[in-house]
Protein backbone atom coordinates (compact mmCIF):
# COMPACT_ATOMS: atom_id res chain seq x y z
CA UNK A 1 0.00 0.00 0.00
CA UNK A 2 3.19 2.53 0.55
CA UNK A 3 5.06 1.57 -2.21
CA UNK A 4 2.78 3.10 -4.83
CA UNK A 5 3.03 6.54 -3.37
CA UNK A 6 6.98 6.33 -3.77
CA UNK A 7 6.52 5.10 -7.29
CA UNK A 8 4.21 8.57 -7.73
CA UNK A 9 6.65 10.59 -6.85
CA UNK A 10 9.99 9.32 -8.84
CA UNK A 11 7.94 10.14 -11.90
CA UNK A 12 7.68 13.54 -10.93
CA UNK A 13 10.71 14.21 -9.43
CA UNK A 14 12.77 12.93 -12.77
CA UNK A 15 10.41 14.92 -14.97
CA UNK A 16 11.16 18.22 -13.01
CA UNK A 17 15.00 17.48 -12.64
CA UNK A 18 15.15 16.97 -16.49
CA UNK A 19 12.96 20.23 -16.89
CA UNK A 20 15.44 21.68 -14.70
CA UNK A 21 18.36 20.82 -16.85
CA UNK A 22 16.87 22.27 -20.08
CA UNK A 23 15.82 25.49 -19.00
CA UNK A 24 19.58 25.59 -17.47
CA UNK A 25 21.04 25.10 -21.23
CA UNK A 26 18.73 27.54 -22.78
CA UNK A 27 19.97 30.08 -20.14
CA UNK A 28 23.26 28.90 -21.01
CA UNK A 29 23.12 29.45 -24.56
CA UNK A 30 21.07 32.81 -24.43
CA UNK A 31 23.68 33.82 -22.47
CA UNK A 32 26.87 33.02 -25.19
CA UNK A 33 24.32 34.31 -27.82
CA UNK A 34 24.21 37.35 -26.19
CA UNK A 35 27.46 38.12 -24.79
CA UNK A 36 29.47 37.36 -27.92
CA UNK A 37 27.05 39.40 -30.16
CA UNK A 38 27.64 42.03 -27.65
CA UNK A 39 31.29 41.81 -28.05
CA UNK A 40 31.55 40.94 -31.83
CA UNK A 41 29.59 43.88 -32.83
CA UNK A 42 31.28 46.15 -30.47
CA UNK A 43 34.04 45.04 -32.11
CA UNK A 44 32.63 45.20 -35.68
CA UNK A 45 31.51 48.92 -34.84
CA UNK A 46 35.08 50.00 -34.20
CA UNK A 47 36.97 47.97 -37.43
CA UNK A 48 36.34 46.18 -40.06
CA UNK A 49 39.31 44.11 -39.57
CA UNK A 50 37.75 40.42 -40.17
CA UNK A 51 40.74 39.03 -38.57
CA UNK A 52 40.15 40.99 -35.34
CA UNK A 53 36.40 40.59 -35.15
CA UNK A 54 36.58 36.83 -35.17
CA UNK A 55 39.91 36.66 -32.31
CA UNK A 56 37.45 39.10 -30.15
CA UNK A 57 34.56 36.73 -30.54
CA UNK A 58 36.61 33.13 -29.77
CA UNK A 59 38.23 35.23 -27.42
CA UNK A 60 34.92 36.16 -25.41
CA UNK A 61 33.58 32.55 -26.39
CA UNK A 62 36.29 31.01 -24.78
CA UNK A 63 36.54 32.54 -21.88
CA UNK A 64 32.39 33.21 -21.49
CA UNK A 65 32.19 28.91 -21.69
CA UNK A 66 35.01 28.67 -19.13
CA UNK A 67 33.62 30.92 -16.99
CA UNK A 68 30.12 29.47 -17.06
CA UNK A 69 31.74 25.81 -16.50
CA UNK A 70 33.63 26.58 -13.87
CA UNK A 71 30.83 28.59 -11.96
CA UNK A 72 28.24 26.06 -12.22
CA UNK A 73 30.88 23.28 -11.03
CA UNK A 74 31.74 25.54 -8.32
CA UNK A 75 27.71 26.15 -7.16
CA UNK A 76 26.86 22.65 -7.78
CA UNK A 77 29.68 21.03 -5.82
CA UNK A 78 28.80 23.67 -2.89
CA UNK A 79 25.25 22.84 -2.82
CA UNK A 80 26.01 18.66 -3.18
CA UNK A 81 28.43 19.35 -0.28
CA UNK A 82 25.68 20.86 1.84
CA UNK A 83 23.70 17.74 0.71
CA UNK A 84 26.27 15.26 1.66
CA UNK A 85 26.27 16.92 5.10
CA UNK A 86 22.86 16.89 5.76
CA UNK A 87 22.76 13.33 4.44
CA UNK A 88 25.32 12.43 7.06
CA UNK A 89 23.36 14.00 9.80
CA UNK A 90 20.64 12.37 9.09
CA UNK A 91 22.45 8.97 9.18
CA UNK A 92 23.68 9.51 12.43
CA UNK A 93 19.84 10.64 13.82
CA UNK A 94 19.07 7.28 12.51
CA UNK A 95 21.19 5.52 14.34
CA UNK A 96 21.32 7.22 17.07
CA UNK A 97 17.48 8.36 17.50
CA UNK A 98 15.32 5.77 15.95
CA UNK A 99 12.24 6.42 17.48
CA UNK A 100 12.34 10.01 17.74
CA UNK A 101 12.99 9.97 13.78
CA UNK A 102 9.81 7.85 13.41
CA UNK A 103 7.72 10.12 15.16
CA UNK A 104 9.38 12.92 13.51
CA UNK A 105 8.28 11.24 10.00
CA UNK A 106 5.35 10.30 10.86
CA UNK A 107 4.45 13.08 12.27
CA UNK A 108 5.10 15.40 8.55
CA UNK A 109 2.60 12.87 7.28
CA UNK A 110 -0.04 13.89 9.53
CA UNK A 111 0.74 17.66 8.52
CA UNK A 112 0.43 16.64 5.24
CA UNK A 113 -2.95 15.39 5.79
CA UNK A 114 -3.11 11.55 6.22
CA UNK A 115 -4.79 10.38 9.49
CA UNK A 116 -2.69 9.80 12.73
CA UNK A 117 -3.15 6.27 12.16
CA UNK A 118 -2.16 5.87 8.28
CA UNK A 119 0.93 8.07 9.06
CA UNK A 120 1.89 6.28 11.55
CA UNK A 121 1.60 2.82 9.04
CA UNK A 122 3.37 4.94 6.23
CA UNK A 123 6.20 6.46 8.69
CA UNK A 124 6.61 2.77 9.57
CA UNK A 125 6.61 1.08 6.24
CA UNK A 126 8.80 3.42 4.29
CA UNK A 127 11.52 3.26 7.28
CA UNK A 128 11.70 -0.48 6.74
CA UNK A 129 11.96 -0.17 2.96
CA UNK A 130 14.43 2.96 3.22
CA UNK A 131 14.87 5.24 6.01
CA UNK A 132 17.40 7.64 4.90
CA UNK A 133 15.66 7.80 1.46
CA UNK A 134 12.03 8.26 3.23
CA UNK A 135 13.57 10.44 5.70
CA UNK A 136 15.74 12.77 3.18
CA UNK A 137 12.68 13.19 0.61
CA UNK A 138 10.42 13.78 3.53
CA UNK A 139 12.41 15.93 5.79
CA UNK A 140 15.41 17.53 3.20
CA UNK A 141 13.42 16.81 -0.29
CA UNK A 142 16.86 15.26 -0.90
CA UNK A 143 17.06 12.02 -3.20
CA UNK A 144 20.43 10.28 -1.58
CA UNK A 145 20.58 8.76 -5.45
CA UNK A 146 20.08 11.93 -7.40
CA UNK A 147 23.15 14.05 -6.16
CA UNK A 148 23.77 16.34 -9.24
CA UNK A 149 27.05 16.10 -10.51
CA UNK A 150 29.07 18.57 -10.64
CA UNK A 151 31.12 17.73 -13.39
CA UNK A 152 27.85 17.15 -15.77
CA UNK A 153 26.49 20.62 -14.53
CA UNK A 154 29.92 21.93 -16.11
CA UNK A 155 30.28 20.40 -19.17
CA UNK A 156 26.51 21.24 -19.72
CA UNK A 157 27.22 24.67 -19.10
CA UNK A 158 30.01 25.06 -20.87
CA UNK A 159 28.25 23.26 -24.38
CA UNK A 160 25.13 25.39 -24.03
CA UNK A 161 27.27 28.41 -23.70
CA UNK A 162 29.63 27.43 -26.79
CA UNK A 163 26.68 26.51 -29.19
CA UNK A 164 24.65 29.75 -28.55
CA UNK A 165 28.12 31.78 -29.09
CA UNK A 166 28.47 30.28 -31.70
CA UNK A 167 25.57 32.08 -33.65
CA UNK A 168 26.66 35.48 -33.89
CA UNK A 169 30.30 34.17 -34.17
CA UNK A 170 29.38 32.65 -37.45
CA UNK A 171 27.10 35.17 -39.09
CA UNK A 172 29.20 38.20 -38.37
CA UNK A 173 32.64 36.39 -40.33
CA UNK A 174 30.09 34.64 -43.00
CA UNK A 175 29.05 38.54 -45.08
CA UNK A 176 30.28 41.39 -46.06
CA UNK A 177 31.41 44.13 -43.80
CA UNK A 178 28.54 46.46 -44.57
CA UNK A 179 26.37 43.58 -43.64
CA UNK A 180 28.29 42.31 -40.78
CA UNK A 181 26.42 44.41 -37.95
CA UNK A 182 22.45 44.17 -39.35
CA UNK A 183 23.35 40.61 -40.29
CA UNK A 184 24.28 39.69 -37.04
CA UNK A 185 21.61 41.95 -35.16
CA UNK A 186 18.33 40.09 -36.66
CA UNK A 187 20.12 36.50 -37.02
CA UNK A 188 20.86 37.21 -32.90
CA UNK A 189 17.09 38.56 -32.01
CA UNK A 190 15.51 35.92 -34.36
CA UNK A 191 17.53 33.43 -32.45
CA UNK A 192 16.51 34.92 -28.91
CA UNK A 193 12.73 35.14 -29.85
CA UNK A 194 13.43 30.74 -30.14
CA UNK A 195 15.46 30.42 -26.73
CA UNK A 196 12.72 33.37 -25.13
CA UNK A 197 9.40 30.94 -26.04
CA UNK A 198 11.57 27.94 -25.11
CA UNK A 199 12.14 28.69 -21.59
CA UNK A 200 8.73 30.05 -21.25
CA UNK A 201 7.20 27.00 -23.00
CA UNK A 202 9.54 24.36 -20.18
CA UNK A 203 8.95 26.98 -17.31
CA UNK A 204 4.72 27.29 -18.02
CA UNK A 205 4.82 30.88 -18.29
CA UNK A 206 3.55 33.38 -20.89
CA UNK A 207 5.60 33.24 -23.69
CA UNK A 208 4.82 36.71 -25.12
CA UNK A 209 6.53 38.15 -22.31
CA UNK A 210 9.37 36.06 -22.09
CA UNK A 211 9.71 36.70 -25.77
CA UNK A 212 9.80 40.35 -25.36
CA UNK A 213 11.81 40.32 -22.32
CA UNK A 214 14.75 38.62 -24.09
CA UNK A 215 14.46 40.73 -27.49
CA UNK A 216 14.67 43.93 -25.65
CA UNK A 217 17.47 43.00 -23.59
CA UNK A 218 19.30 41.77 -25.97
CA UNK A 219 18.90 44.43 -28.36
CA UNK A 220 19.96 46.72 -25.73
CA UNK A 221 23.52 44.64 -24.74
CA UNK A 222 24.16 44.93 -28.81
CA UNK A 223 23.10 48.60 -28.67
CA UNK A 224 25.09 49.42 -26.05
CA UNK A 225 28.18 47.37 -26.99
CA UNK A 226 28.11 49.34 -30.97
CA UNK A 227 27.78 52.79 -29.69
CA UNK A 228 30.83 52.07 -27.57
CA UNK A 229 33.02 50.29 -30.08
CA UNK A 230 31.58 53.33 -32.63
CA UNK A 231 32.70 55.45 -30.04
CA UNK A 232 36.10 54.24 -29.14
CA UNK A 233 36.73 53.39 -33.17
CA UNK A 234 36.55 57.34 -33.69
CA UNK A 235 39.02 58.42 -30.97
CA UNK A 236 41.81 55.98 -31.85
Amino acid sequence: MVRPPLEEHTEPRTTASTLNWLRAGVLGANDGIISTAGLVIGVAAATTDRTAIITAGLAGLAAGAMSMAVGEYVSVSTQRDSERALLDLERHELAQMPEEELAELAGIYRAKGLSPELAQQVAVELTEHDALGAHAEAELGIDPQELTNPWHAAWASFIAFTLGALLPLVAIAAVSSQWRVPVTAASVLLALVLTGWISATLGHSPRARAVWRNVLGGFTAMAVTYAIGALVGTQL
